[in-house]
């Protein structure tokens, strides 16, 4: 990549920190198979647990952790072989999990993008199911939305059911929330990609398969990868608080601009932004963004080359017409007031340019 490219687009994937990548270079001298039991495979069997301990400390952590491929494959895992009676997915989750929750019953947010107690408790109430199981984001990819878990895992305790928490953007960044289940994404957070872990408050509440990671997912353990993700998480959070100022800088400049904040009156992590530019579609700002070199997203990584209207904006009251403006920004532990002020700059452009465009072809 350029260095005159300017990357804000965090929340798809955040380039591997030099430590990390120093780190994952030195585990991989140790290429024994950590479940052979020789000596070698002995010495990479300890390094794995010392990073599993070492994610565990830096989570603030005291259950079972599963080092996983990454925060799709830890959904499913949780998903599909939790053993409850229902299912219910939020109507923002993840297009992951949005496609494994097909049949499942639909857990609706309001215009502010957050799941309401009394929606969840009233749906709860009227479920025969003896035990179901609720997959709620800790904060939303494509939004920054921070769900309200502390207040919602109670409710969802009270009628029997589980938690399962996506907090793939969220670890690293805030405290874990409360849950049954908890999902952790590497590369969200200057980690390895390939690399993620699904953390479980009760083990029983998770069926065995055999295999390897305690016979809870069969295949030869990662251990780069999870010497990495141990690393990334021991960097801390402090960065989040300048990413808080310069967020809050970024939506004041915006607004002044004509654009218009996705979630202004939620509570939102301050890596994570939506932003639409009236008039404008996605597509064509993205364009411009990307020849101005800056990189930028509309919605989730995994569903921007789509022409689908983001569902997140759809579940929060958004008409089509509008969602297809928006577009995301999200910040890095590098991310600098410069780099904010370049992208608003851009922003003033691309917007000026789309509103002569509107000019001339009313004939103003």
């Amino acid at each position: 990549m350029k260095d005159d490219r300017l990357y804000l687009d965090h929340a798809a994937t955040t380039p591997v920190l030099a430590v990390v990548r120093a780190a994952v270079a030195e585990a991989m001298a140790h290429w024994a198979n950590p479940s052979s039991p020789h000596a070698d495979g002995r010495a990479s069997r300890a390094m794995l647990e010392d990073a599993r301990a070492r994610i565990a400390r830096a989570l603030n952590f005291d259950g079972m952790i599963i080092l996983t491929s990454g925060a799709t494959e830890s959904l499913h895992m949780a998903f599909n072989r939790a053993p409850v009676d229902a299912r219910f997915v939020s109507a923002v989750e993840h297009d992951a999990l949005q496609r494994m929750g097909e049949g499942s019953y639909v857990l609706p947010v309001r215009e502010d993008g957050l799941v309401a107690e009394d929606a969840l408790a009233g749906r709860l109430g009227a479920l025969s199911a003896k035990r179901p199981l609720l997959a709620i984001q800790s904060v939303n990819n494509e939004t920054g939305v921070i769900q309200p878990l502390d207040a919602l895992y109670p409710v969802i305790q009270a009628a029997g059911g589980l938690l399962l928490a996506d907090c793939a953007q969220s670890a690293g960044k805030l405290a874990l929330p409360e849950a049954d289940f908890v999902v952790v994404s590497g590369h969200k957070l200057g980690g390895p990609p390939g690399v993620g872990a699904l953390l479980l408050r009760d083990p029983a509440m998770l069926s065995a398969v055999g295999g390897q990671e305690q016979g809870y997912r069969p295949g030869t353990e990662n251990v780069p990868g999870a010497v990495g993700l141990a690393v990334a998480l021991e960097q801390g959070r402090n960065w989040v608080q300048r990413a808080a100022d310069l967020r809050a800088h970024l939506d004041s400049a915006i607004e002044s601009m004509g654009g218009e904040i996705v979630g202004k009156r939620s509570p939102r992590l301050a890596t994570i932004a939506s932003y639409r530019m009236p008039g404008v579609p996605a597509n064509a700002q993205l364009i411009q963004f990307d020849m101005a070199g800056i990189s930028v997203s509309a919605g989730s990584a995994c569903s921007s080359g789509s022409l689908k209207t983001s569902h997140v904006l759809a579940a929060m009251g958004w008409d089509e017409a509008a969602a297809r403006e928006v577009v995301r920004v999200s910040f890095g532990p590098d991310t600098s007031r410069a780099d904010v002020y370049r992208f608003t700059e851009a922003w003033q452009r691309i917007a000026q340019d789309g509103r002569q465009r509107q000019k001339q072809m009313h004939g103003g």
